[in-house]
């Protein structure tokens, strides 16, 4: 792996699902940190796990691993690679990807563990 750099995302975050039509909640955006994305079949939102929502699923205890970046568009198999590391560590991830750059989510209690797989495959972690 190409020597990445990494941070870790101070909170810890949860991953709701909606139906379609309900509107963003308007809490999200107190959060230094969130992620929507609205389909035909689903409203995605992830946010840190201190601003509680009620929703139809929702998932917790996720870390966030964010690539330094800005990362440019000619640049191939980021993704891939990093998540071949962690496969190969079996720690299950969620992605959710920026103009800039890329966030890998974990569950918090492989953290540890994943931090250990990307630094033995060259990656730098720059805080925490």
């Amino acid at each position: 792996m190409t020597s990445l750099h990494f941070e870790i995302l101070d909170d810890r975050y949860t991953l709701y699902r909606f139906s379609p039509d309900v509107p963003i909640p308007s809490s999200l955006f107190q959060s230094p940190f969130f992620s929507v994305t609205r389909t035909d079949k689903e409203l995605s939102i992830l946010y840190p796990e201190t601003l509680k929502h009620s929703s139809q699923r929702s998932e917790t205890g996720w870390a966030g691993l964010k690539i330094r970046g800005p990362l440019d568009f000619s640049l191939v198999g980021i993704l891939s690679e990093v998540s071949k590391i962690l496969a190969r560590a079996e720690i299950p991830i969620f992605v959710q990807s920026t103009y800039d750059t890329d966030y890998i989510f974990v569950p918090f209690e492989h953290l540890r563990a994943a931090r250990r797989a990307l630094e033995s495959a060259g990656g730098i972690f720059d805080k925490n």
